[in-house]
């Protein structure tokens, strides 16, 4: 009981225990006496003398209380709260110790040790502030090298969730509601090659890695793929995360297929008719020989890896690899891209002009012949003497290098669709000519954004998923705008959701799609919400929108404002898409009620303004607008709900039993 007391109060309870005991004692000591003196003309003596003896004890206690009470107790007081404030609140300045100057050296130990404490938290900010800087740098080089990285990139857990993606990934992956931070990477891939090039490089301790074709869930389209194991040090899971990095080869494989189909009809054409057949049948073979013939010529430049290279940086490298061996060249080229295989057309280029000087070439010049609408015709020039056509067959025929064994400049000018020929260059000098396909013009796109959560790599939630602590995991935030408040006749029109991971919300991984309600919306409705009958006409229907929304939220836990109102109109359509909402339910309401009291307002513009968040005013009463509100209250509340020792899943749910009476819940 005492311990609640202040300590000036504790003092003066003692002080003035001190004065009656002490008084009590006195008194007690002069009515011994005076039963023992025996003489009753004695008593007025006695009581005198007790009166003055009490109102001296009274007197010195008080005196002596007060010198204390100045001296001892209020700069003891004192100090301990300039010591607060300079441990709490970011006081800098000296504490001034003279008040405490008959404490001894308390007050000079206590400035001694509050001085310390603001070097020492200046010191350590100054550093965090210093090593913040470095790690920002550091995250702004690595968001900047994965956001423009030409492949798609995932990094994921050992239990194959992502917990990085770029934007390229994105692009091969499409933009697909099962993408998205500590979603199951089986969500998008199919599992098989993945689980086992994991399974295989684990148990080998390999960290080179492998290539492996993996095919997407959406649309079954092929990907070239690379996975290498992450050993991290210091790392808490129980096995290394991994990084896989996609590209989309589907196209290729269309075009590879396309032409060995073409090339088993002519052989299949040669041997197995032309030789039997008279010659009216030779007739329709060479026609069909020829369009076999056309239809390949044109699938021959699609299937080689291309890329769209300025025409004098193809000038720079060929100059660069060409001084290595003393051969000069002089470039005349325009800014102009081409569509090629930039190596292998350089490593041709070289072939050529080595060959070339052997024969007394000197002075190459590489420039722009003819420039046309759709391909360019490049000419490297010499004041030597044309070489022969034999020797131009020789020189395409050599390998480009120890590494390109077989493929040779033939092999570059079928799989770029030139042939490379003999002309006349500028000032009568001769020509070695060919051409390129211009590539398409430069598209300006949107800004590369990169999603990544680094701690996810260190998460293991327990089994059990009620003992999952709220900040580790997932959830979909989400709201509904419908035709109507009844939920057994009124239909959604809208539906948004925004999902929190870790204790983040993740603006950039939401769901907003209006949604034909197959029903006029009425005025009343329209008023509310602002959306109209034309806005909604041509949108997805309700079951299509559903299905879409339960592939967004799969794996996470659901939470709305008001939960019941929303989840009966997704729960009247389970039956109709064949799926079910059976992950846990969360209440933003009910977490009101248990942080705030039953007896305070609980509408989601209440709980915003206790919050401190601001909904936009034309974002208010759209679904996308009050499920980031929503959101952003929410991540505010969980850890006040750690705070008021309801940190876990199954603690929150139990919870929610108490308040039942305020707004039912759904788990």
């Amino acid at each position: 009981m005492f311990t609640q007391l202040s300590l000036r109060l504790r003092i003066f309870l003692f002080f003035a225990f001190l004065a009656v005991a002490t008084s009590a004692l006195a008194i007690a000591g002069l009515t011994l006496g005076y039963i023992r003196l025996g003489e009753d003309h004695a008593l007025s003596a006695f009581v005198i003398a007790g009166l003055i003896g009490v109102v001296a004890i009274f007197g010195l206690t008080t005196w002596v209380w007060v010198l204390f009470d100045e001296n001892v107790a209020r700069p003891v007081e004192r100090l301990a709260a300039d010591m607060r404030a300079r441990a709490h609140a970011d006081v800098e300045q000296e504490i001034d110790h003279a008040p405490a100057r008959y404490l001894g050296d308390l007050g000079t130990a206590a400035a001694a040790v509050t001085a310390n404490l603001t070097e020492t938290r200046n010191a350590m900010a100054m550093a965090v502030g210093r090593e913040t800087a470095r790690l920002s740098l550091e995250k702004s080089r690595l968001e900047t090298l994965l956001a423009e990285a030409p492949d798609g990139v995932l990094f994921c857990t050992p239990d194959h969730s992502v917990v990085l993606y770029n934007a390229r990934a994105v692009e091969i992956l499409g933009h697909t509601e099962a993408l998205g931070l500590n979603r199951p990477v089986r969500h998008l891939l199919m599992p098989g090659p993945i689980l086992q090039a994991y399974t295989r490089l684990l148990e080998a301790g390999e960290t080179e890695g492998a290539d492996i074709l993996c095919a997407t869930r959406r649309g079954a389209r092929l990907l070239e793929a690379r996975i290498r194991l992450l050993y991290l040090e210091g790392q808490e899971t129980s096995g290394p995360g991994y990084v896989l990095s996609l590209r989309d080869v589907s196209k290729d494989l269309k075009v590879h297929a396309e032409r060995a189909t073409l090339l088993d009809r002519l052989i299949d054409a040669t041997d197995d008719v032309l030789p039997a057949l008279p010659e009216p049948q030779k007739s329709t073979l060479s026609e069909t020989l020829s369009d076999i013939a056309a239809r390949k010529a044109a699938t021959d430049t699609q299937w080689w890896p291309m890329e769209a290279l300025p025409l004098t940086d193809l000038g720079a490298a060929l100059r660069a690899r060409l001084a290595r061996k003393d051969v000069a060249l002089t470039l005349d080229l325009p800014t102009r891209r081409i569509r090629c295989d930039g190596y292998a057309v350089t490593r041709m280029l070289e072939r050529l002009a080595l060959g070339w000087s052997g024969q007394g070439a000197t002075a190459f010049t590489l420039r722009l012949a003819q420039l046309g609408d759709s391909a360019v015709t490049l000419s490297l020039e010499s004041n030597a003497p044309a070489p022969d056509r034999s020797d131009l067959t020789d020189w395409l025929s050599a390998p480009l290098s120890p590494g390109f064994a077989s493929f040779s400049g033939g092999d570059v000018q079928t799989t770029h669709g030139t042939r490379v020929t003999l002309g006349d260059g500028a000032e009568g000098r001769s020509a070695l000519q060919f051409s390129m396909p211009l590539a398409a013009p430069k598209q300006t796109l949107p800004a590369r954004a990169i999603q990544y959560d680094f701690d996810l790599l260190h998460a293991d939630l327990p089994k059990e998923l009620s003992q999952a602590p709220l900040s580790k995991l997932n959830f979909v935030i989400f709201d509904t705008e419908t035709t109507g408040l009844n939920p057994q006749v009124d239909e959604i029109c809208q539906i948004a959701a925004v999902r929190v991971v870790n204790g983040r919300i993740r603006p950039d991984e939401r769901f907003d799609m209006l949604v034909d309600p197959g029903r006029k919306i009425p005025t009343a409705s329209t008023a509310v919400h602002h959306i109209t009958n034309e806005m909604v006409q041509g949108a997805p229907g309700v079951a299509e929108a559903l299905t879409r929304f339960h592939r967004f939220a799969d794996n996470n836990v659901l939470v709305a404002h008001n939960a019941p109102f929303d989840m009966a109109f997704l729960q009247r359509r389970e039956a109709e898409i064949g799926l079910r909402f059976d992950q846990p339910i969360l209440d933003t309401v009910l977490f009101s009620a248990i942080l705030f009291g039953q007896s305070a307002e609980h509408t989601l513009d209440a709980l915003c303004t206790r919050l401190a968040i601001t909904i936009p005013e034309d974002d208010r009463h759209t679904a996308i607008g009050d499920a980031i509100g929503t959101a952003a209250a929410f991540a505010k509340m969980i850890p006040m709900m750690e705070a008021a020792e309801l940190p876990t899943l199954g603690a929150t749910i139990a919870a929610f039993d108490r308040h039942a009476r305020l707004i039912g819940h759904l788990n």
